[in-house]
């Protein structure tokens, strides 16, 4: 069916604060607990180690035994390293353990949203969502939270340390590292803005290369193989110079941070060797602070590069919740709109209707698709239990898109879709689909075996059940042509079968779930006569327990159809048998004499 061409809309960068990260790190709290408490143990043993430092030096001078304040020394040195990469594992298990749900949460959502969705985003630009985005976020838990707050306590106990040995040392300090850390926060104000942009055309690029790669044979016959290179090389390009500015922005931060430390450490050996040559601080004193200096400067560097790292995150975080925020298809109820709905969904009759009662109706249904573009205008038909009925016309006449709304991947823009009577919108979506086999016309095979296929809509059916279904559509012998049998692969997208072997077996798969209504789009598109009149036999049988709406180029597959519906411009312009509507409608008669059936 014709869908939107065009990208969304262009609108608003979404973005994403670090209270909305908190949601994602609320299941591992105790992890981040206990990471919390191990830094908070270790940054005390770092703050620590300086003054055992002094205390040695202050033994060496005084003559005193050293073995004593050496042994606590190294044990305050090997008790802070073990805790730390003890805290390190459980950050990095905590972060991998919130891609993983981040990656389920969005792989859900993804799968679950409204198809006019899928006609608006690029399939590689949503891959990338789950992947290089989600991936980002793994960095943002391990530098970007519990090693912020991490040094931020190692350096505010540094700060009151160095204040303890000396006041004037530390407003030097201060006023060099305030210098600094200005510059870093003003210049990293940009990196979350062009980190987002940059991960933008990361997903422009995956989508680039999957466009590329789903139609690589066509792409190969047709010689394109250099400019559709060049397309992907040119988005790459876009991508690398958004990589570029994020990463020349970040560089200005170590220099900035590289400045205030240098100046703080010699502006700290100056002003202290002279306090230290007054007398008015110990020797052992000024190497305490030089430590404590060396205390902060560490955490201060390590926290810059977490508040960078947090930035990009959350500039991945802002793309993942865009995705989050969409809502989900219905499968309770499908959206009615302004029109009142009962308080609860009515059940989906288990049983078909008595044949030749009105089990699928269409009532003065029009539908055009958010661009204003109008597909169908106040068609109206009926399928009776147990009867056949078929959608014919010119492309483009709109007999697709009557498929797409009965199974409600779209909302109506008028009229009514009622099955056995219940508006479709008053009924839940899956039970309706359960009662619904639906044969696309691209008749799409997923990467597997043919078991695996068949099983997607009957996960319980038996081995003798799947052979029964390939005899009814041709193709148990090219599946007893592999040792593997049932378990033959079928490629990515079903490329090691033919067109006409991945049509079958989309019906194959419909006909598993004994459905009361079975609607097929271009069944026999790709078939040989042949097999065309081993189908035509299948739907036969077929329709003996089930009603079917088929949609036919190739009218001698409708023939038989109790009633054939002529559409036109999205209109249903004549209605009828094969006799009666060559008698009747031109455009039928034109059509039937362009296959030699008149």
């Amino acid at each position: 069916m014709s869908t939107p061409a065009g990208e969304a809309s262009a609108t608003a960068a979404p973005t994403a604060t670090v209270r909305e990260l908190l949601p994602l790190l609320r299941p591992h709290r105790r992890a981040l607990a206990v990471a919390a408490v191990l830094s908070l143990v270790a940054a005390a043993g770092a703050l620590a180690q300086p003054a055992l430092v002094a205390r040695v030096i202050e033994a060496v001078g005084a003559g005193r035994e050293l073995l004593p304040a050496v042994l606590v020394l190294v044990a305050v040195l090997v008790a802070a390293s073990v805790l730390g990469a003890l805290q390190q594992y459980l950050l990095q298990r905590t972060a991998e353990g919130v891609v993983l749900s981040t990656r389920r949460t969005l792989a859900d959502r993804l799968l679950r949203l409204p198809v006019a969705e899928y006609d608006r985003r690029r399939t590689g630009d949503l891959m990338s969502r789950v992947g290089a985005d989600t991936t980002l976020l793994r960095a943002t838990v391990t530098s970007g939270v519990v090693e912020v707050a991490g040094s931020a306590v190692v350096a505010v106990g540094a700060v009151v340390a160095m204040a303890l040995v000396d006041g004037w040392l530390l407003l030097v300090t201060v006023l060099s590292v305030g210098v600094g850390l200005t510059v870093v926060l003003s210049v990293s104000r940009g990196v979350r803005r062009l980190s987002q942009q940059a991960q933008e055309e990361v997903g422009a690029m995956s989508a680039a290369v999957e466009r590329a790669l789903s139609a690589v044979r066509t792409i190969r016959a047709s010689g394109a193989t250099a400019r559709e290179v060049d397309v992907v090389a040119a988005s790459a390009g876009r991508a690398y110079a958004a990589g570029v500015r994020v990463a020349r922005l970040e560089a200005l931060v170590s220099p900035a941070g590289s400045i205030a430390v240098q100046g703080a450490f010699l502006a700290v050996l100056g002003l202290g060797g002279y306090r230290v040559a007054t007398g008015s601080i110990a020797v052992a004193d000024l190497v305490a602070f030089i430590l404590y200096l060396f205390l902060l400067v560490m955490p201060l560097g390590q926290a810059i590069a977490a508040w960078t790292q947090l930035q990009s995150g959350l500039g991945a975080l802002a793309r993942i919740q865009e995705m989050l925020a969409l809502e989900p298809e219905d499968d309770a109820r499908p959206e009615r709109g302004s029109v009142a709905v009962p308080p609860s969904p009515v059940a989906v009759p288990a049983s078909s209707p008595s044949p030749g009662v009105p089990l699928l109706e269409l009532e003065d249904v029009t539908f055009a698709y958010p661009d204003g573009t109008e597909v169908l205008h106040g068609v109206s038909l009926t399928v009776p239990a147990g009867s056949r009925v078929a959608l014919v016309g010119p492309s483009g006449a709109g007999k697709s898109t009557v498929l797409a709304l009965v199974e409600g991947f779209y909302p109506l823009t008028g009229g009514s879709v009622r099955w056995a009577g219940t508006d479709v919108r008053d009924l839940p979506r899956a039970g309706l689909r359960a009662r619904l086999g639906y044969v696309e016309q691209e008749a799409p095979v997923l990467a597997g075996s043919v078991r695996d296929n068949l099983l997607l809509a009957a996960p319980r059916a038996s081995d003798p059940e799947l052979w029964a279904v390939l005899a009814d559509v041709g193709l148990t012998e090219m599946v007893q042509r592999s040792p593997r049998g049932l378990d033959v692969p079928v490629g990515d997208d079903g490329v090691l079968l033919s067109g006409g072997e991945r049509q079958r077996l989309a019906i194959a798969r419909s006909l598993l779930a004994r459905p009361a209504l079975l609607l097929l789009d271009e069944p026999t598109a790709s078939l040989d006569a042949r097999n065309e009149a081993l189908l035509r036999d299948t739907l036969a049988a077929a329709g003996a327990d089930r009603a079917l709406l088929v949609v036919a180029h190739r009218l001698s597959t409708v023939l038989g159809s109790d009633e054939i519906v002529v559409l036109d411009a999205g209109r249903a312009v004549a209605r009828g048998t094969h006799h009666e509507l060559v008698d009747t409608s031109p455009l039928y008669r034109e059509l039937a004499a362009a296959q030699l059936l008149v």
